[in-house]
């Protein structure tokens, strides 16, 4: 293959890729996702409660491991969000509240919320 025919088939093999590896905020949904980034940011800068200290709340109010952890807005404040599986093998969520480190609730993941 000659350079040029070389240089032509690599620039498609990148047109491809580029294509296919499209970052995820370009899309609608890419766009909400950049949307929570921001907010998580700002709210970040207000948040008295580290994450470290979320997450020790998180597992004293439900034992188990600890498989994400994310600030966002809950119930119209700053809320930790600790996603824990359980002994029972369920991933449940717990919000603790960024300014004051309270459980506010937990919820199944995928069911409805229940009081704490």
């Amino acid at each position: 293959m000659n350079a040029s025919k070389q240089t032509a088939a690599t620039i498609v093999l990148i047109a491809g890729a580029l294509a296919i590896g499209t970052p995820a905020w370009s899309g609608k949904d890419g766009k909400q996702e950049m949307d929570d980034t921001k907010e998580a940011v700002e709210l970040s800068k207000t948040a008295k409660v580290t994450i470290e200290q979320a997450v020790k709340t998180a597992t004293e109010k439900l034992p188990g491991k600890v498989i994400a952890a994310e600030l966002e807005k809950k119930h119209g404040k700053g809320a930790w969000e600790i996603e824990i599986v359980g002994a029972n093998g369920k991933v449940t969520e717990v919000h603790v509240d960024a300014d004051t480190g309270a459980v506010i609730d937990t919820e199944d993941k995928g069911a409805h919320k229940k009081s704490t």
